[in-house]
């Protein structure tokens, strides 16, 4: 490892914490994070949430905006309701992401990922680096490819929720609460098959994480900011 690196963690928790993805040369470009002084690292998850500030979005923006300290953002999809952006002027990015994000917390980098409804509107509007000089915390792209990985975190379901693999280390997190919820249209499902549901909340909401060396920390958070689950970890299964 050069010297530029020698402070950065060794081992990885999450696909989010060591970046990479494929360009059309074939070759990767890696985001890497320094870690804190502690050598710690924290950053927050939401997904679901672009609606102009409706749906309590710019309630649990507010509690986001709460946690300070963090070094970066994680948008799991779904960025743009109903149908992503028109064009990479659309006025929709400022009403649904600078104005609502605009804490002093948050203005770090944001990666973000394509959901269902981005992919009705112009992809390439959110994958535009025209919308960087917009605003410069965004970064999108199709995917983030990672390898070796102890938590696997989506959206797509409208709740908070951590399910437990009983076949392998691997646990699951759904940060899909950015906004407009499920509240009541689902009933809570029992564990099945190979996974065991720890935690099931239908409501608005965002997770954190914060990794160091020895230990992951998750915590889901409510549109109050309170704190619905945790979980922790210290078990390394890739270093």
């Amino acid at each position: 490892m050069d010297g530029s690196c020698k402070h950065c963690l060794k081992w990885m928790w999450v696909a989010c914490f060591y970046f990479e993805f494929m360009l059309v040369s074939a070759e990767f470009q890696r985001f890497q994070h320094p870690v804190k002084a502690d050598g710690s690292l924290s950053f927050l998850v939401i997904g679901d949430w672009g609606r102009k500030g409706a749906y309590n979005q710019s309630q649990v923006a507010l509690q986001v905006g709460e946690n300070l300290g963090i070094d970066f953002v994680i948008s799991t999809g779904d960025n743009f309701y109903e149908k992503g952006l028109a064009t990479p002027y659309d006025p929709h990015f400022k009403h649904s992401f600078t104005n609502i994000y605009s804490a002093n917390s948050l203005q770090k980098q944001w990666y973000s990922v394509l959901g269902n409804h981005d992919y009705r509107g112009d992809v390439q509007a959110q994958l535009s680096p025209i919308l960087r000089k917009i605003d410069s915390r965004w970064l999108c792209l199709r995917s983030f490819l990672a390898y070796n990985v102890d938590m696997y975190i989506n959206e797509h379901d409208h709740c908070l929720q951590h399910l437990s693999s009983i076949t392998s280390p691997l646990q699951f997190f759904t940060s899909g609460g950015g906004s407009k919820a499920w509240k009541g249209d689902f009933d809570y499902l029992d564990g099945g098959g190979d996974d065991e549901i720890k935690f099931y909340y239908d409501g608005q909401g965002f997770m954190s994480v914060e990794l160091t060396p020895t230990n992951a920390k998750i915590a889901f958070y409510d549109v109050s900011g309170d704190v619905l689950h945790s979980f922790s970890s210290n078990q390394l299964y890739y270093t």
